[in-house]
């Protein structure tokens, strides 16, 4: 369309009919001379006039004469508008009456300009043939709003969205006093035509006009709102900046002339300068309008102000053309009305039509239905919205005068800055759809916040450290850390230099948070000593060169690994020593672990860690102690017995433990030898303990000794009775959580004195007094595995072992290690949690070191923090390599520190927090009992929520409400997820040895393993199948990268989520389980697991089958992305709906009620009653 309007006459080619002189502007004649007008027009234009006249008036009162631009003799008044009376007779109604003035007849007329009465009923919207275009120069007929006849209230647009807190306007003016308050009444009108009826906004006829009571007359001239305020504002955002813009038709200030209502095609800017050819403009504004025309002579409407905003006379493209398509949201309206309660949200150029909701970025799909678009729960609601968004309502306008609640800004600007909070009640599916990144440490410094420790290693239980313990008291929090120190680093730097540089008073190793005093001083973060640096520090061992000391790499990286020069040694570095006891009773036998064990050893010999040096050497037992000689001129392993278990000794001093590379073959005989060595024995007996001391004098320099155990030890030194009652596993108090004896713990001490640790590996079938064996890993670093009802006949539970067996053989390890905790002055590491033996105060004795343990510490205050900003952690692990190379691996952490206790409260790690609350609670368990345990959770819990009310200064008796910080949100979920696991719960049967070994996990393992120890992650991959279709289809072969996998939702582990149509996949750590629906359809069933129906699915189904499908591909990848950070890949477990192991996958629901422990909603409300 071309961009003025056809019907109007254009200057340059103005037609013959007496219009020569004819200028239109904006779609509006110019001044041209007088014509008589149609008797309609004289009529309409008699009667506006005569209530216009007061105003008008009055105006001129008010107003200073000024002289009038483009006026030739400077007069204060207008030129009178002239007008082309054959434009006007267009803009009226139909009248059978009317002279035929030159006009068309209505029906020549296009369709957008013909009254609504003329053009029938009709299903079109915003002009012909439904086409909403946005470059066109008029959109729709404009009229006013009907008035009625019989004073009655006016009738309201039907879709009208009014401002929050707006009045609606009870009716349109039909009288403007001039042009410019005619253009603002112009973008008050609804210019829609919906379901084939006439708008709302229907021009009145000349005798509508005389039938308008006199108090509806005088309502009607009642002034408008700002037109850029109002609801029909559109979806774009004007120009907020209030010195730079003015409102089209709001009359100037200051002096400065009126904006000018651009032309048809022009642009202007807001608080820009009018063009000079726009003085005509100013001329209509200021003047009447002509006779006759009512309020039905529109001007053109104008092009957008800004480029991509529209203007808000143009409409925009409707989402949908249904006639009950919802009324569309006006955000930007309630930033004029309220500013102060709800700042405007930033919305796209243009209005986009609303997708339906789904999970799958509502595309249209002819996928089955589950693989379609549906509305998802609230927890799957798309995150990162803008702080101040508040929900909109969902169908109809607000409620009008509604009150809008006062704190709206602050919560805001509350989460704007991370504090602001939430109500648990009001919001029960609180757990983010994506996995929940650690908290930033806020630093006020950017390159310090950017090279501080990973979240990965060392963790915080808050990221500001309250100055005083008194304000620690206040919060109710935990303080303490969680690290986990050897982990698996890519790109870490490891230096040589002869002089590593430590302070001279605490021995703090150089980190990026000292300061340098100058070129040769620094000062340490930890004791604020001020030490000397070296001359050799000024050389740069990455670029070679000498320069600023900032430059090194310790000053760098808050992770860092030396290697250390001799004096670091107190003895030459140990080659790496393996010892391997193997339990052959005949319950060891039956379950047939043996043969996996020395298949996998065999397999993995030359990619155990270690040099040249290496020694391995093996031990069975049973009643009696079986020992293999692999001298040198040997042709097969020689095996020796050990008869008296009660005084152990060894048969010879040498060749038991043999150097590997030396006897490789032989190693590989007897790995084959020893399976069937012992196939047919038939001895009860199991003499660990006598095993266990001869290993003991075997590694007498140090090492690793591996123990696989398959029953309760019953012979020798450290012989054992059965404790458990099977009958009362479900009871509350739980018995027998401590060591029967202490023979195993003095064991594991003796060893951790000569650098041996022991690493236990539990095959049993039956009880096997876990809580007391295990006591040989806690005191010595070693690590704990369980294999419970192990069987060689279940290939699911082979796979397992396997895959952990070859992780423990293969996995770096460190030998000979200590570790030691700093802190800054005021602060001191008081409790320890994990596996070690503590040396000293802060010095833990650890033998082996492996990148899959994880520990924890409290922390308490020997002094106030007052007069520091910072605080600082340091973790220094100092270790023997298998290369037998001494090196020295240091983290640094850095917090600030702060005097506010809502600022603690905010700063809140729940992950850290659940890390170390385990940990205290499984002490609690053994050294009191589990009764106090859980206790002692819900009181945490219970303690943590009254502080924040009190921190926050909330009133009590808040019936209904739960109010939580954003960053405490999860602890509630994951508390009740801590009180229903196999290590803390009650009412549900669980072996002693199952309780026991979740305990040790819950101390040793890693924090991002533990959190989903404790509550799994629950996801549907209907949405993996769905992309894996619509990527397979536009996919071409010239395509080589591989396309990233969607972001998967994580649900709460309720059923209600569950869908009998889709397949569910639940991480739990070491073991993932698939949820097979009864009527997932035949096709998604062949693309992922190769059967057509789910009853093909046996009751225990572990593995993925192999397919050759897009949809199993990009399953794997999946599962290839959730097994990225852990040791080894976890089992996968197949369960369909009716499967006998289907109670496995619903005890793992922990938002859901059972027989024993209280839903999530309900857990919810006993911590709201409890909090005062």
């Amino acid at each position: 369309m071309s961009a003025y309007n056809q019907n109007f006459v254009p200057p340059a080619a103005a037609p013959a009919n007496g219009n020569q002189g004819s200028s239109l502007v904006n779609g509006l004649p110019g001044a041209v001379p007088h014509q008589q007008p149609p008797p309609q027009a004289a009529a309409a234009q008699q009667y506006l006039q005569q209530k216009a006249q007061p105003q008008l008036q009055q105006q001129q009162f008010q107003q200073p004469p000024v002289p009038y631009p483009g006026s030739s003799n400077n007069s204060s008044q207008p030129p009178p508008l002239q007008f082309n009376s054959n434009i006007v007779n267009k803009f009226l109604p139909p009248s059978s009456t009317s002279a035929n003035n030159g006009a068309p007849p209505p029906s020549t007329l296009p369709s957008h300009l013909r009254p609504p009465t003329a053009n029938g009923p009709t299903t079109l919207t915003n002009g012909s043939n439904g086409a909403n275009s946005a470059h066109s120069s008029r959109t729709a007929s404009p009229g006013l709003m009907s008035v009625p006849q019989q004073g009655g209230a006016p009738p309201m647009p039907q879709n009208t969205q009014y401002a929050h807190g707006a009045p609606p306007p009870a009716a349109l003016p039909i009288q403007p006093q001039s042009v410019a308050s005619l253009t603002s009444n112009m973008h008050q009108m609804n210019l829609n035509r919906t379901n084939g009826q006439p708008s709302a906004n229907t021009a009145p006829t000349p005798q509508q006009l005389q039938q308008v009571p006199p108090q509806q007359q005088q309502q009607h001239q009642q002034p408008l709102a700002n037109p850029m305020t109002g609801p029909f504002m559109g979806n774009k955002p004007p120009n907020l900046n209030p010195s730079a813009s003015r409102v089209i038709g709001s009359p100037p200030t200051g002096g400065a002339q009126p904006v000018p209502v651009p032309a048809s095609g022009q642009r202007i800017m807001y608080g820009g300068t009018p063009a000079s050819n726009d003085q005509q403009n100013n001329n209509l504004q200021r003047a009447a309008p002509p006779p006759g025309a009512g309020t039905a002579w529109p001007p053109s409407l104008p092009k957008a102000a800004v480029p991509g905003i529209p203007h808000p006379m143009q409409t925009q493209p409707q989402a949908q053309s249904a006639p009950f398509a919802p009324p569309q949201q006006y955000q930007y309206g309630q930033a004029y009305q309220q500013p102060l309660h709800q700042p405007p949200l930033p919305q796209q150029q243009q209005q986009q039509p609303a997708p339906p909701p789904g999970m799958f970025g509502a595309q249209t799909s002819s996928a089955p239905l589950q693989y379609q678009a549906q509305p998802p729960p609230p927890s799957m609601q798309p995150q990162g919205q803008h702080p101040y968004a508040q929900p909109q309502p969902t169908s109809g306008p607000p409620q009008l005068g509604a009150p809008v609640p006062l704190n709206v800004a602050q919560q805001g600007f509350s989460r704007l800055w991370g504090q602001d909070t939430i109500d648990l009640m009001q919001n029960r599916h609180i757990l983010s759809p994506a996995t929940l990144p650690a908290p930033k440490v806020v630093l006020h410094n950017q390159f310090h916040e950017s090279i501080n420790c990973s979240p990965s290693i060392m963790r915080c239980t808050v990221t500001k450290i309250p100055e005083t313990n008194s304000l620690l008291q206040k919060s109710r929090l935990p303080l303490g850390i969680v690290i986990h120190p050897f982990r698996d680093v890519n790109n870490l730097p490891v230096i040589q230099c002869i002089n590593i540089v430590r302070c001279r008073l605490c021995r703090t190793y150089i980190n990026p948070f000292v300061y340098f005093v100058d070129s040769k001083m620094w000062k340490c973060n930890l004791c604020y000593r001020v030490n000397e640096l070296p001359e050799d520090f000024q050389f740069d061992p990455a670029t070679k060169t000498y320069g600023d000391v900032t430059r090194r790499p310790e000053v760098r990286s808050s992770t860092i690994e030396f290697i250390a020069p001799s004096e670091y040694m107190l003895r030459p570095p140990q080659p790496a020593m393996y010892l391997f006891l193997f339990d052959v009773s005949i319950i060891a036998q039956q379950s047939g672990y043996l043969e996996a064990a020395c298949s996998v050893l065999n397999r993995h010999l030359d990619e155990m860690p270690g040099d040249a040096r290496t020694q391995v050497g093996f031990i069975c037992y049973d009643s009696f102690v079986h020992f293999y000689s692999m001298a040198e001129g040997l042709n097969q392993p020689h095996e020796m017995t050990l008869l008296d278990i009660d005084e152990p000794f060894l048969p010879r001093p040498d060749s038991l433990l043999v150097n590997l590379k030396e006897c490789k073959e032989l190693v590989r005989d007897l790995l084959k030898l020893l399976p069937k060595r012992f196939a047919h024995t038939h001895d009860p007996g199991s003499a660990l303990g006598s095993a266990l001391q001869v290993a003991f004098k075997l590694m007498s320099s140090g090492g690793r000794i591996t123990v696989f155990q398959a029953c309760l030890p019953n012979k020798g030194p450290g012989s054992l009775e059965p404790r458990e009652d099977p009958n009362n596993r479900s009871a509350k108090d739980v018995a027998h959580l401590n060591p029967a004896t202490d023979f195993y713990k003095r064991f594991a001490l003796e060893c951790s004195g000569y650098q041996i640790a022991c690493d236990l590996f539990l095959m049993n079938q039956q009880y096997s007094d876990m809580a007391t064996i295990s006591g040989i890993s806690k005191h010595s670093g070693g690590c704990v595995h369980h294999f419970p009802l192990y069987q060689k006949t279940k290939q699911h539970m082979v796979d397992s072992f396997r895959m952990c067996f070859k992780r423990y053989l293969t996995r770096k390890i460190g030998f000979e290690a200590v570790m030691r905790i700093r802190c800054t002055r005021g602060l001191q590491v008081h409790t320890f949690h994990g596996n070690f033996f503590v040396r000293s105060t802060d010095l833990l004795s650890l033998p082996n070191v492996n990148p899959d343990a994880g520990y924890g510490m409290q922390i308490s205050y020997e002094e106030s923090l007052t007069d520091v900003k910072t605080i600082c952690f340091q973790a220094a692990l100092l270790y023997t390599n298998s290369e037998g190379e001494r090196r020295i691996r240091v983290h640094t952490v850095c917090l600030p520190v702060t005097s506010s206790l809502p600022e603690v409260m905010h700063s809140a790690d729940t992950e850290a927090i659940i890390g170390l609350l385990s940990k205290m609670a499984v002490d609690r368990s053994i050294a009191s009992n589990l009764s106090d345990a859980r206790d002692a959770f819900i009181n945490a819990t219970i303690d943590v929520f009254n502080a924040f009310k009190i921190a926050q200064n909330l009133p009590s008796g808040q019936s209904g409400q739960l109010i939580a910080p954003r960053s405490l949100a999860l602890m509630p979920l994951y508390i009740l997820g801590l009180l229903k696991h196999p290590a803390f719960r009650v009412g549900t049967s669980t072996r002693l040895d199952d309780r026991v070994y979740a305990m040790d996990c819950m101390k040793t393992l890693p924090l991002d393993q533990l959190m989903k120890f404790v509550y799994p992650e629950l996801y549907k991959i209907d949405v993996l199948i769905y992309h894996a279709r619509n990527s397979n289809a536009s996919t071409t072969e010239e395509d080589d990268e591989e396309e990233p996998l969607p972001e998967v939702p994580r649900l709460q582990l309720s059923a209600e989520h569950l869908d009998s149509r889709s397949i569910f996949l639940m991480d739990c750590g070491q073991l993932i389980m698939l949820y097979v629906g009864l009527n997932v359809p035949p096709d998604v069933l062949e693309a992922v697991l190769g059967i057509s129906s789910t009853a093909e699915l046996g009751d225990y189904v572990y593995g993925l089958p192999h397919i050759v499908s897009a949809e199993y591909d990009i399953l794997q990848r999946f599962l290839l992305r959730l097994n990225y950070d852990k040791p080894y890949s976890a089992l996968v477990q197949i369960i369909r709906d009716t499967s006998t192991a289907k109670g496995q996958f619903i005890e793992r629901l922990t938002d859901d009620r059972s027989e024993s422990s209280l839903s999530y909603y309900e857990f919810l409300q006993h911590i709201r009653a409890q909090v005062k």
